[in-house]
């Protein structure tokens, strides 16, 4: 597997080996050691989701005030431009933003540690999305920062119209958030 840092140096992308031929291919999404030892992590995963959303769907940008979660995030089917956001207070990188497409062909994955705001959108008819978390949902402690935040600036991909649940559209910005 091949693991890239970002702007964000705790974020990273992850590819993994794929092995193909005309019959189609095969990796290991997942190797708790390989894992470990690639990123130089220690980690345990505690609960996989698995959502589905339509072009446009835009789910974000969530993260947990207490159980913070980090998420290792993929698409098995269809494609997502992917957001994490910094909101680690004292962090070098405090506000700031990665993003990075995700698809079924790319074959990549994201690792977003806790502590980070985490959304995506989707850029494809539909997308299955899949991810491991560190820790537990826990609705009570979910919040949620306003996608288009301009202190932000995050530059979604044009030409999709974003549509977002009651509940994220009702996110504060970074400024008023309780982090």
């Amino acid at each position: 597997m091949n693991v890239t840092p970002t702007r964000i140096p705790d974020v990273l992308i992850i590819e993994p080996k794929v092995f193909g031929d005309a019959r189609g291919f095969f990796f290991e999404s997942f190797n708790q050691r390989a894992f470990n030892e690639a990123t130089g992590l220690d980690l345990s995963f505690v609960q996989d989701n698995h959502s589905r959303s339509t072009r446009g769907v835009l789910r974000g940008l969530h993260y947990q005030v207490q159980q913070p979660q980090g998420k290792l995030v993929r698409v098995v089917r269809g494609a997502v431009f992917d957001v994490a956001v910094d909101i680690r207070k004292g962090s070098p990188t405090f506000g700031q933003w990665v993003g990075c497409e995700l698809s079924e062909d790319n074959q990549r994955q994201l690792w977003v540690p806790p502590g980070l705001a985490h959304g995506f959108l989707v850029l494809s008819d539909t997308a299955d999305f899949l991810y491991k978390t560190t820790d537990y949902y826990a609705p009570q402690h979910e919040r949620c920062i306003l996608w288009n935040d301009p202190g932000v600036g995050i530059k979604w991909p044009e030409g999709v119209q974003p549509m977002l649940s009651p509940k994220d559209q009702l996110g504060a910005f970074l400024s008023a958030s309780d982090i």
